[in-house]
C-alpha cells in the first residue's frame, strides 16, 4: 500500500511551509513517527514524523515551499524492513563519448545588451552592464543575470580571500524581517528609557539562590524579578497591555508575558501565560521549561501565540542599550541590557552599584506619554524595592512558594 504524506497544518492562518532539511534519503525504510524532514512556518521550525513504517520516496526538494494539505512523501507500507545494512552497489556503464567542443559565438549587437527590467535591476544596485556576462541569447543580459549580480567590492587583494554566499532565508527569518519592516511603517513606535539599580536584587539571590535551587530544583534568575515587576506595572497603566484592532482597542484583564529567547533557527518568542497567577518558583520553571523546549526545536505555535506583552534580553549578549521592536498586535515591549558596575550618588555620596538600563518601546498610537513613563517607573521602583513591592515583605515565604 502505497501511502501520501501530506503537510499537516501547523497552526492557524498558516496556509504554507517550506521544506527545510530532509532527515532521510529518497529509498530510505522509515519507522512509524521517526522524523523525516524539518519544516518551517513563518512561526517556527518543526518536525515532520513519518505516519507508517515503509520504504519512502521523496516528492519535495529541500527549500519547496508547499501547500498546508499537499504530498511531500510517499511511504510504501508493504515494503519489509531491510535485514542489516546491505552495501550499495553501483553499476558504472563507460561508453565512449567523443567531446565535441563548439566553435565560439561571434558578437553580435546583442551582447553584453541589458533587457529593460535588466537595466532597470542594475541601476538600483549600481553596476554597469559591462561588469556583467549576459547568458541570454547571443550574450544578452537578462533579468535573472541582473538580480543574481553582485556589486563589485573593490580590487582584490593578492594576498586574501573574497568569496561571498548566496542562500535563501529561512521562511521563520523571511517573515521576521517582514514582521519588522511592517512594525516600523505601522505602529507610531517611540522608546523610553530609564536606569535601574540592581544591588537588591543582587542582595537577595546571594541570601537566598542556594536555599531556591534546592527546594524547587530551578535556579532564582532576573527574568522573574522583571516578570513579576512587569506584572505589577501593567496591573496600574492596563493601556500597555493593550493592543489595537481596527477602530477598536482591546483590554485585557490578564498578563501573558511573552519571553523572546534565541534558538537554534531564530529568535523565539514562547509565552507565560496568566503571570499574574504565578510565584517566584512559578515563573523560573516555567522561563526553564519553554527556554529548553525553544533550544531543543520543540515549542509549538500556540506556545508562541497570544502574548499582551513582550520581555527581552539583550544584555545577555553585552548589549548596553537598544530600542526593542514591538511584537505585534502588542503595544508594548520591554528591553533588558547588560549590568555594569557605575558611580551613583547614594544619599549625597558617590558608591559604585550594579545598574542596568531599561527601555520601554510602545505605540504611541494607543499609549500616551504618560503611561509610558509610568510603567516604566514602576517597572524600575519594583525591582529596587522588590521587598516590600514584589514579596509582601516577606521574602523567605515569596521564595518558598
Amino acid at each position: 500500500m502505497i501511502l501520501e504524506m501530506k503537510v499537516p497544518s501547523p497552526g492557524e492562518s498558516i496556509t504554507e511551509v517550506e521544506i527545510a532539511t530532509w532527515l532521510v534519503e529518497d529509498g530510505d525504510y522509515v519507522e512509524k513517527d521517526q522524523p523525516i524532514a524539518e519544516v518551517d512556518s513563518d512561526k517556527a521550525t518543526l518536525e515532520l514524523p513519518a505516519e507508517e513504517s515503509g520504504i519512502i520516496t521523496l516528492k519535495a526538494e529541500e527549500g519547496d515551499a508547499v501547500a498546508v494539505g499537499a504530498v511531500v512523501c510517499l511511504i510504501d507500507t508493504s515494503a519489509a524492513k531491510p535485514v542489516g545494512d546491505a552495501p550499495k552497489v553501483e553499476v558504472k556503464k563507460e561508453e565512449n563519448k567523443v567531446e565535441v567542443k563548439e566553435a565560439p559565438k561571434a558578437a553580435t549587437y546583442a551582447t553584453g545588451t541589458a533587457s529593460p527590467a535588466a537595466k532597470k535591476v542594475l541601476a538600483e544596485k549600481g553596476i554597469q552592464a559591462s561588469a556583467i556576462k549576459g547568458t541570454g541569447k547571443d550574450g544578452r543580459i537578462t533579468k535573472d543575470d541582473a538580480v543574481n549580480a553582485v556589486p563589485s567590492m573593490g580590487t582584490q587583494p593578492s594576498n586574501g580571500s573574497r568569496n561571498t554566499e548566496r542562500k535563501k532565508m529561512s521562511m521563520l527569518r523571511r517573515k521576521v524581517a517582514e514582521r519588522l519592516v511592517t512594525v516600523k511603517n505601522e505602529t507610531a513606535m517611540l522608546t523610553t528609557f530609564n536606569e535601574v539599580n540592581m544591588q537588591p536584587i543582587f542582595d537577595l539571590r546571594n541570601q537566598y539562590k542556594d536555599a531556591f535551587k534546592a527546594k524547587h530544583n530551578v535556579g532564582l534568575g532576573f527574568m522573574s524579578f522583571f516578570t513579576l515587576a512587569v506584572v505589577r506595572a501593567l496591573k496600574m497603566y492596563p493601556d500597555v497591555n493593550s493592543m489595537i484592532d481596527g477602530d477598536y482597542q482591546i483590554s485585557n484583564d490578564f498578563q501573558d508575558i511573552s519571553i523572546a529567547v534565541s534558538g537554534p533557527k531564530g529568535l523565539m518568542v514562547p509565552v507565560i501565560r496568566n503571570a499574574e497567577n504565578l510565584s517566584f518558583r512559578g515563573v523560573e520553571s516555567e522561563v526553564k521549561r519553554l527556554a529548553l523546549r525553544a533550544r531543543d526545536g520543540q515549542i509549538t505555535i500556540d506556545e508562541m501565540t497570544g502574548g499582551t506583552f513582550t520581555i527581552t534580553n539583550g544584555g545577555v549578549f553585552g548589549s548596553m542599550l537598544s530600542t526593542p521592536i514591538i511584537n505585534p498586535p502588542q503595544s508594548g515591549i520591554l528591553g533588558m541590557h547588560n549590568i555594569v558596575n557605575r558611580p551613583m550618588a547614594v544619599n549625597g555620596g558617590i558608591v559604585i552599584q550594579p545598574i542596568m538600563y531599561v527601555a520601554l518601546s510602545y505605540d504611541h498610537r494607543i499609549i500616551d506619554g504618560r503611561e509610558s513613563v509610568g510603567f516604566l517607573v514602576a517597572v524600575k521602583e519594583a525591582l529596587e524595592n522588590p521587598v516590600e513591592l514584589l514579596m509582601d515583605n516577606n521574602p523567605a515565604k515569596a521564595l518558598e512558594m
